[in-house]
């Protein structure tokens, strides 16, 4: 088996993942950004998207993020953000309704995150 990563992906208020995969894929200011092991070490600023994380067995693991993070050292990537949540944290009315209230008060950050929940709810079906 292929050397695998260490995965800590924490919000501010928990860690809501942690394990061994091996691959991790999150969306940075540069775009998207894919780890495998080896990567080089590695700084960058997260923007609201979905994390996929790919643990060596089972299913694929996908979150929302907000603003963050993402360190890669020594096969160890922690993607850090104030918000974050697995697809089966997530309501999509609630997420909707999130958005519309967003939008009505001019708020693009909070537009941001939501739309990054709603593509974590997409992706998850």
């Amino acid at each position: 088996m292929a050397d695998l990563l260490q995965i800590e992906l924490v919000a501010a208020d928990r860690v809501v993942w942690s394990g061994q995969a091996s691959q991790v894929i999150a969306r940075t200011v540069e775009g998207d950004l894919g780890v495998l092991s080896g990567h080089a070490p590695l700084l960058s600023l997260l923007v609201p998207g979905v994390v996929e994380i790919k643990p060596p067995d089972g299913e694929v693991v996908r979150a929302a993020v907000a603003e963050g993070f993402l360190s890669v050292a020594d096969d160890h990537v922690s993607i850090l953000s104030e918000d974050a949540f697995l697809a089966s944290e997530v309501d999509a009315s609630a997420t909707r309704a999130e958005l519309e209230a967003a939008q009505s008060e001019g708020d693009q950050d909070a537009v941001l995150r939501a739309e990054a929940k709603l593509r974590l709810i997409d992706k998850a079906s």
